[in-house]
């Protein structure tokens, strides 16, 4: 199965500049008005002005370097709400981009 999960955006060129420092690099593809870049094997983040639903979106990524990650994202100027720890030591962090959506980074403490 693969995932499409699609970003409502209100300023694509805005967005592309934030989504290009969260992902740190271009789109890995354009399809027509959509942007798209590789999340996985087969799991794609999507945005698209064209579409009224700005805001709503919710995803949360699995990641391995999550300091590194907040680092980068720093440098680009990119707030976070604080890192949280939970009692399994999975760390995680909200970022929303420009229009509200949120993405989430969790890493699970190593084994």
């Amino acid at each position: 199965m693969d995932l499409h999960s699609v970003v409502c955006v209100s300023d694509l060129a805005r967005s592309l500049k934030w989504f290009e420092a969260f992902f740190g690099r271009p789109a890995d593809e354009i399809i027509g008005a959509e942007h798209l870049w590789r999340a996985g094997e087969n799991a794609w983040v999507v945005i698209d002005e064209r579409d009224a639903r700005v805001g709503g979106t919710m995803i949360t990524f699995g990641v391995t370097d999550l300091d590194d990650i907040l680092a980068r994202l720093a440098a680009h100027g990119i707030e976070h709400e604080p890192v949280e720890a939970y009692g399994n030591g999975v760390r995680h962090v909200e970022i929303l981009d420009p229009d509200g959506n949120s993405f989430s980074l969790a890493q699970a403490p190593a084994p």
